[in-house]
């Protein structure tokens, strides 16, 4: 009873990733988009483009990273991507994840900040994949809501490019197509 009294916890505390707030909106609305519904995208683009990784994948690990990989944001909040990579803010988002996953009994907790971790490092083929698919939901988005969030934030077209093409990483094919998409919006005027 204890343990399933952990986990109704931790489910309770992880419900705070619904009021994070991102620096995107979701395509055709004008509100932005929340942690726990990126969450949600990119595991769903996890399973529906898993036959395009550049390498074999599992596609269990793979969602379990994606589901826990923002958790942390709970604590620090969402930094948007080209600011987010600073060693300062992830050690502040792993000790946020660590707070969370203690609410869950310990085999669980470790297993869950090991894949953290893991997805983090960006070093197996689950984690490259993982990485690869996180950067998609943002770029599409920015894509079909005239460049939003680029404009707002003045982020610059080699910054969306050089920070994006990890998606090569997990899957060549992919980068292909979105780099694609990233080319028509720079001609389209949304990128500068």
């Amino acid at each position: 009873m204890e343990e399933i009294t952990r986990i109704l916890d931790f489910i309770v505390e992880v419900e705070k990733l619904k009021n994070v707030h991102r620096k995107t909106k979701p395509t055709g609305l004008d509100r932005y988009e929340n942690s726990a519904e990126h969450s949600w995208h990119v595991c769903l683009l996890a399973l529906t483009l898993r036959d395009h990784a550049n390498e074999p994948i599992d596609i269990d690990r793979v969602i379990r990273m994606l589901i826990i990989h923002d958790l942390g944001e709970i604590d620090v909040g969402d930094t948007i991507i080209y600011a987010s990579e600073a060693p300062e803010l992830k050690a502040e988002e792993a000790e946020g994840v660590k707070r969370l996953l203690a609410y869950l009994p310990n085999a669980q907790a470790a297993d869950y900040l090991a894949l953290w971790y893991e997805f983090e490092a960006g070093e197996t083929a689950d984690s490259r994949y993982a990485r690869a698919i996180d950067r998609i939901p943002p770029i599409l988005q920015n894509i079909n809501s005239d460049g939003h969030s680029w404009k707002t934030h003045n982020i610059p077209a080699a910054s969306v490019y050089a920070v994006n093409s990890r998606i090569a990483k997990g899957s060549e094919a992919v980068w292909e197509v979105v780099k694609g998409k990233l080319d028509q919006a720079m001609a389209d005027g949304l990128l500068k």
